[in-house]
């Protein structure tokens, strides 16, 4: 994995490269178009684009009222607020009215940059994917990030799109073109399956690498769709591995691990073990040293695909010496 660009730039570009295609597309801005880069937007379009003060819930309200005009909007702040002070307008105005608003929640999970605890998101998930009608993505990586700007606007669904501040690696080239709805297996494996959402999944495959080293084969699947949730992909490691473990950069509380949970006991029981933040608000200070406290490293990860193997009974050399 090569290092990668911030998923805020590629939301950006990918944005002023749609635009074209599609004329009806707008941006709205709570004044934070720096940080979540729709600036790029407002100097190429500048008639396109509407700066809305710091009012989130308004912005979404107009957005709604420009959706039902035959609009596209997007709607770009940070995903804390448009989760928790805006939440009232996106259930009522977009999810319940099923408009094709799209909101790219920004600074999603712990890296918020000198914004510091309190822009920490760690419930927008759990609050996205309750809304019936949204469709909730978590990109991997900045080519990803890019690709599913242009997936919302090809749906006429309502869209919450999770990006991040931090740059991350590269895990998808140019031209990359997820399924919305399924999961995508990064490394094969059946001694355990790590699943694993958003900015997550490289450090899922570097745990994967040093699980290997120790003989242990461990499946990767990266979720870029928490809702549609792609269920018969944990059914199908539960199946084959019988040990999962669920990685997420959000609360372990109504995110991908209760997705993950959901669907297993739904089909096919198995072991989770789920990493994520703890009932708590983050605190403010290094971005990985918080990520290494709460396991949230490859080494942690790696410590949770061996207590996901334990809890399971598994050993894996004498599974293969027989």
């Amino acid at each position: 994995m090569s290092a990668g660009v911030a998923q805020r730039a590629a939301f950006g570009r990918a944005l002023v490269e749609l635009a074209e295609r599609y004329p009806k597309m707008v941006v709205l801005d709570p004044d934070v178009c720096p940080s979540t880069q729709t600036s790029l937007f407002r100097a190429a379009y500048p008639d396109r684009f509407y700066p809305m003060g710091i009012a989130e819930a308004n912005a979404v309200c107009v957005a709604a009222g420009l959706a039902s005009c035959g609009f596209v909007p997007w709607v770009s702040a940070f995903a804390v607020f448009l989760a928790t002070r805006a939440a009232d307008q996106v259930r009522v105005s977009v999810a319940h009215a099923r408009q094709p608003v799209k909101l790219n929640g920004a600074y999603g999970g712990l890296p918020s940059g000198r914004g510091g605890a309190t822009h920490s998101a760690v419930e927008d998930i759990a609050v996205m994917r309750t809304m019936p009608n949204m469709i909730v993505l978590t990109p991997a990586d900045a080519a990803e990030a890019g690709a599913m700007v242009e997936l919302a606007m090809e749906t006429s669904a309502p869209v919450y799109l999770r990006t991040m501040r931090c740059e991350l690696p590269d895990l998808f080239g140019v031209g990359w073109r997820p399924d919305i709805g399924r999961a995508v297996e990064l490394a094969p494996g059946d001694d355990v399956a790590i699943l694993s959402e958003g900015m997550m999944s490289a450090r899922a495959l570097e745990a994967a690498a040093i699980l290997r080293r120790d003989g242990i084969a461990a499946r990767v699947l990266h979720f870029g769709t928490i809702k549609p949730f792609d269920a018969e992909a944990v059914a199908k490691a539960a199946r084959e591995c019988g040990a999962l473990v669920s990685v997420e950069n959000h609360s372990r509380i109504g995110g991908l691990g209760s997705a993950v949970c959901e669907a297993a006991a739904e089909s096919d029981p198995a072991v989770v073990v789920r990493l994520g933040f703890p009932d708590c608000f983050l605190e403010s200070g290094d971005d990985e040293r918080i990520f290494s406290r709460y396991g949230l490293d490859p080494a942690g990860i790696a410590a949770g695909a061996r207590e996901a193997l334990r809890r399971n009974g598994s050993d894996v050399s004498i599974r293969r010496a027989t």
